[in-house]
């Protein structure tokens, strides 16, 4: 077999980990890859957005199967050009990657389909824009609708913030043109969690369960990132929930989608919001695995992977993903000093030979320097991933090797799973832990 992941950072590097894995024997290519993944399949230095040279690498190599990571080359229409051609692919087209790419449209089609998201108004006039801010209530979410790297959701606080932030994306162009056009949106309270629904337009099999960890600093403070962490499962998502869920917002939207003549096919991500009562909203859909949420979700899963997505790509259903049982997960991003907005580069890295039993390091932003050191090339540099029996014992190992390893400038979260954390010393979580 001939696989390819497309994509270089921490969740192609998780997927070719899981790929290889259940593949030893394979033929397995990244493009571009990093170092991590260039311990487990040959790199190819072609850009993840570069569609022309992608297409031409799956002629030359035989690819029986492609796995697209990143929203950019699913909405540029990637998928769309290896199909054309007749190849199996893993990942949406351009116009079903849509429900990422845009959030003024994601926002219409849940509407179309009845899915329960939070009330929102779309603009792309300035005046318009903060006229609305000024009789909305407080808190509110201002979001670029376009592709902004996890980073285009901001809560305000106030209007007065929120008149602030309008004003950069819609007045001064701050997120380019994924700013063009903004959401404003009621603010939802309650947790966060990540469902990732591996599907073929009509049916889902769930991935574990994940919350990420989106501000930069511990207690939940300081800017929004991409991700510094997460953990897997979460007590939170209980069976009935995600009956639920799968009810009221995967085939629904999935429906949509299909009537649109647009079905979806590879991995749809719901962002919901769980209420204090149990209630639940969509925050956001993304088109492909999440990041970090991919680093943490997929070293859970202990077989069935690559025949599930293969027989996805191929347009023949989907099939049973296992996952090892009473095991959590939780990982820890190491990020350069000055993330998110201007992240240093070039610090030396140094992983230990020996970490605890159970860990996994995956590369998001290194490079091999001309003198062969392993040095920081990015915002979030390193995911540090510990699978073990328990919740408490995979935070603690994540922890430990993460300040284990070394390099300049070196920032991240130290309480991955607090809330986990919280409800597993109050006695609030059953035993053994929540399967899905």
């Amino acid at each position: 077999m001939r696989l390819l992941v497309v994509g270089g950072g921490g969740r192609e590097h998780a997927i070719c980990w899981s790929l290889r894995r259940e593949n030893p024997d394979a033929d397995l290519y990244c493009a571009p890859g990093n170092p991590g993944t260039a311990e487990l399949a040959d790199n190819l230095p072609i850009p993840a957005d570069d569609l022309d040279r992608l297409a031409d690498a799956a002629d030359m190599h035989g690819i029986d199967l492609t796995v697209i990571g990143p929203e950019v080359p699913l909405a540029r229409g990637l998928a769309d050009r290896l199909r054309a051609e007749g190849r199996a692919v893993f990942g949406p087209s351009a116009a079903a990657a849509q429900i990422e790419a845009s959030k003024a449209f994601s926002k219409e089609l849940m509407a179309a389909a009845g899915v329960p998201t939070a009330a929102s108004r779309t603009f792309q006039d300035l005046g318009s824009a903060l006229a609305y801010v000024d009789r909305h209530s407080e808190p509110l979410v201002v979001k670029a609708s376009g592709l902004a790297a996890g980073k285009g959701a901001v809560v305000c606080a106030t209007r007065r913030e929120a008149v602030e932030v309008v004003r950069a994306m819609l007045g001064e162009g701050r997120f380019g043109e994924a700013g063009q056009t903004v959401v404003i949106e009621d603010f939802l309270q309650g947790e966060e969690i990540s469902v990732l629904a591996v599907t073929d337009g009509v049916e889902v099999e769930l991935l574990p369960v994940a919350q990420d960890h989106k501000r930069l600093l511990e207690g939940d403070a300081g800017p929004n990132t991409g991700g510094m962490g997460a953990y897997s499962p979460v007590s939170v998502a209980t069976p009935s929930l995600l009956e639920e869920v799968r009810r009221r917002v995967l085939h629904p939207t999935l429906e949509q989608l299909r009537r649109r003549g647009t079905p979806f096919n590879g991995v749809l991500y719901a962002g919901l919001m769980v209420d204090p009562a149990g209630d639940l909203s969509v925050v956001e859909f993304n088109c492909r695995l999440g990041d970090p949420e991919a680093q943490v979700v997929l070293p859970l899963v202990s077989e069935g992977l690559t025949e599930c997505v293969f027989r996805v790509a191929r347009g023949q259903g989907v099939s049973p993903i296992s996952q090892h049982p009473h095991q959590a997960s939780v990982t820890t991003v190491l990020a350069s000093r000055g993330y998110p907005d201007t992240p240093e580069k070039g610090a030396v890295i140094t992983i230990p030979p020996a970490l605890p039993a159970g860990v996994t390091i995956f590369h998001a932003g290194t490079i091999r320097g001309p003198d062969g050191a392993l040095r920081a090339n990015g915002g979030r540099v390193l995911t540090v991933t510990a699978v073990a029996p328990t919740f408490v014992e995979a935070q603690q190992r994540s922890r430990e090797a993460a300040e284990a390893i070394e390099f300049e400038g070196k920032v991240f979260r130290r309480d991955i799973g607090w809330r986990e954390a919280a409800r597993r010393s109050a006695g609030d979580v059953p035993a053994p832990l929540v399967r899905y």
